[in-house]
């Protein structure tokens, strides 16, 4: 496992330990290996979501694909038991 090192300002450490001593974390380095996880996560996601942002610019969808696409979620949504 590979250590990184960082600094971060008084504030910051603070609202790491109250999380650390809420249980939301088990560590400072929890917390860190956390938020790492969160950022590269979110950063992908970004990623995934423009590119099919691209795609349905590129080859939007067809009226007859929206059509069909709604039919089948009122379809789902009626089957539901709510």
């Amino acid at each position: 496992m590979v250590q990184l090192v960082t600094r971060v300002d008084d504030a910051t450490a603070q609202a790491v330990d109250r999380l650390v001593a809420e249980g939301v974390v088990d560590s400072r380095s929890d917390a860190v290996r956390r938020g790492l996880a969160l950022l590269v996560d979110t950063h992908d996601r970004a990623k995934i979501a423009a590119a099919i942002l691209r795609g349905y610019t590129l080859i939007p969808q067809t009226d007859e694909e929206a059509l069909w696409a709604n039919d089948a979620a009122a379809s789902m949504i009626a089957e539901e038991p709510w």
